[in-house]
């Protein structure tokens, strides 16, 4: 348990982190109170206010430029900020956000924690880089403790000079732990790939299809979601792999026996977050090698991580990994495990109460 009124700032709050905030409020006893805004309309961003244990507190949020210069600034942050009090703070570790500086200025002169929160501390490319990197060094030193979504993550913190003994793990996860273990016994013929998510150009799913059609017993392919990229996905499976079905877009429970007829999930492009729902359902993972989400939960016992944009990669690995029916079977069972132990909304609440509580001193 967490003592003190707790404070989480995020830019938008995304459906899927409903269920870990209100695991992680139920630890706060004094209460969580959780300040976000809405996102561009371009991102496309499924948000939600509803949470059961947490406090939601809406930001105005204004957005200024694009891409790596993108800057938001969330006008009401010191007002919810004075108005809640908190003994502890969490930020997203997101030098983007320019008025989280006076946030963490204002906790220091009261002698109170801040901890940063987020997916790692990548290289800065492009224009202005080494200025970039400086500003977003200092903010990483402000703070008492940062928690990264990975162990990628965490390592990039450590080359930001930022100490090895305050930066904590806890995995980005979504779904509860997994209480019903899937029954999967043998394979379908022929064999089925899947994708879940939303269907936009850097999913490649395009890169997917053109693998699929060069392979000789070719797998069926089937694609759950709706997007923007949709109907050029359509055109493309039209053209160059037919055995592709489109299941539109499917939620909740009713995805379980679209999960329970596949073999293989496969992400070609980036994201990572379905990945872990895919598992939770008992599925061997295929994806590409990203933001560093991916290698924490893919290991030799469950899948295979490809290059990305690499279609002979991908093609060869798929071919490896549809070559042994009974291989499938025995990663999906890992893959299930992999959920239940350590990716799950429950443990990564108890990752962030542990270190919230090493920062504000409850824990030596």
């Amino acid at each position: 348990m967490i003592d003190g009124r707790v404070a989480l700032q995020q830019r938008v709050l995304p459906s899927y982190r409903k269920l870990f905030l209100d695991r992680l409020a139920q630890a706060c006893p004094d209460g969580l109170s959780v300040f976000a805004g809405p996102p561009r309309k371009a991102e496309a961003i499924e948000t939600t206010i509803d949470l059961q244990s947490a406090n939601y507190e809406s930001a105005r949020n204004v957005h200024l430029l694009w891409g790596r210069y993108y800057l938001c600034l969330q006008l009401n942050l010191m007002a919810w900020l004075k108005r809640w009090d908190p003994a502890i703070l969490i930020l997203e570790a997101n030098a983007r956000y320019p008025f989280n500086r006076l946030a963490i200025q204002w906790m220091v002169r009261r002698g109170r924690p801040v901890l940063g929160w987020g997916l790692g501390a990548p290289k800065p490319t492009g224009f202005f880089s080494s200025y970039r990197r400086q500003w977003r060094n200092r903010y990483l030193a402000g703070f008492d403790g940062l928690i990264a979504y990975s162990t990628q993550g965490a390592d990039q913190y450590r080359q930001t000079g930022f100490a090895a003994h305050k930066i904590h793990v806890a995995l980005n996860a979504v779904s509860p732990p997994p209480s019903n273990p899937p029954i999967r016994t043998k394979t379908a013929d022929p064999l089925r790939l899947l994708f879940v998510g939303r269907l936009q150009k850097r999913k490649r799913l395009d890169l997917l299809m053109r693998a699929c059609a060069t392979i000789d017993a070719p797998p069926q392919l089937w694609i759950v979601g709706d997007g923007p990229y949709s109907s050029k996905l359509k055109e493309i499976a039209g053209r160059i792999y037919p055995d592709t079905k489109f299941f539109g877009a499917i939620h909740g429970e009713d995805l379980k026996p679209i999960y329970s007829q596949a073999d293989l999930f496969v992400l070609p492009g980036t994201g990572g977050l379905a990945l872990q729902q895919a598992m939770a359902n008992g599925l061997a993972v295929l994806a590409a090698d990203g933001d560093g989400t991916q290698r924490d939960l893919i290991g030799k016992e469950n899948g295979w991580l490809v290059k990305p944009d690499d279609i002979h990669d991908l093609r060869k690995t798929l071919v490896e990994a549809l070559s042994d029916r009974g291989r499938l079977v025995t990663f999906g069972k890992a893959s299930y495990q992999i959920v239940l132990q350590r990716a799950n909304s429950d443990v990564m609440a108890r990752e962030f109460v542990r270190a919230i509580n090493k920062i504000a001193g409850a824990e030596r």
